[in-house]
């Protein structure tokens, strides 16, 4: 069969790369219509290389590939954007590597294709732009990646009575359901919400692709509910994950250096 038969194009973002002798790369792509594919890129080391720019991490880029049994090769790539150059905000990056592995992750065990695709660029998008928290972004980032994974929570109303909202709610990370003050399983997997915090975690789960990114919180519940949805993902999913760890790690350093000043 002919490398023209084998030949597509496809929209992808560069989520892993790793060094392959003195001039290649082997990257992994989070490709708008194939999930993820593992690729060689010749030469794509070299600053002179075409190559370069649009396989490095977190580009987002346009790859002719073509497929000779199981393995990809990049016979063209031309970056559509650069999501974090040289000089970022480290805590930033970190995170934006935390949604790399979500990618990984969610995309390989059926995370739903054309949407879950949307969810990780737009969230690099407003994490690179700096137009949201970090916590806000991440929030929504880990339950709506939840939600279209297999792992929604019923969020309507208490489980146990049917009551839509209290002053205080709470939270069960094992069965994903919200109950009243009365109806409260008693576990050790369940947190108190407050209604800014629920009504945040109903909009991400339940509105529209278009709408998901539109409200704000104060910081403080934004941080509570960051906690609430890393939480449930690491429980639903039974995973650790490493990029979230070094991020938290991150995060910690920077606030204590904050709290020197």
């Amino acid at each position: 069969m002919s490398e023209t038969a084998n030949r597509f194009t496809t929209e992808a973002l560069v989520i892993r790369e790793m060094k392959v002798g003195e001039s290649d790369r082997l990257v992994t792509l989070f490709t708008r219509d194939y999930g993820i594919i593992r690729a060689f890129a010749s030469g794509a080391v070299s600053v002179k290389s075409r190559r370069c720019t649009a396989t490095s991490l977190l580009s987002y880029s346009s790859f002719t590939l073509v497929k000779k049994k199981d393995t990809y090769k990049i016979r063209e790539a031309v970056p559509i954007r650069i999501f974090f150059g040289s000089g970022c905000d480290i805590e930033q990056l970190a995170l934006a590597q935390y949604f790399c592995e979500l990618a990984a992750i969610f995309s390989s065990d059926g995370g739903e294709g054309t949407e879950f695709f949307r969810l990780i660029l737009n969230s690099l998008h407003f994490l690179s732009g700096g137009e949201r928290t970090l916590a806000l972004i991440k929030a929504i980032t880990e339950l709506r990646t939840a939600a279209v994974s297999g792992f929604m929570p019923d969020l309507v109303a208490c489980d146990g009575c049917g009551k839509f909202e209290d002053d205080i709610m709470y939270f069960d990370f094992l069965n994903g359901k919200i109950y009243c003050g009365e109806c409260k399983p008693e576990n050790q997997q369940i947190q108190p919400v407050s209604k800014t915090v629920l009504s945040a975690m109903r909009h991400i789960v339940y509105s529209r692709f278009e709408k998901l990114y539109s409200f704000s919180i104060p910081d403080e519940q934004a941080e509570l509910l960051s906690n609430i949805t890393g939480r449930y993902i690491t429980v639903q999913s039974d995973r650790k994950f490493k990029a979230l760890d070094f991020y938290e790690s991150i995060k910690e350093t920077s606030y204590e250096k904050s709290r020197k000043k």
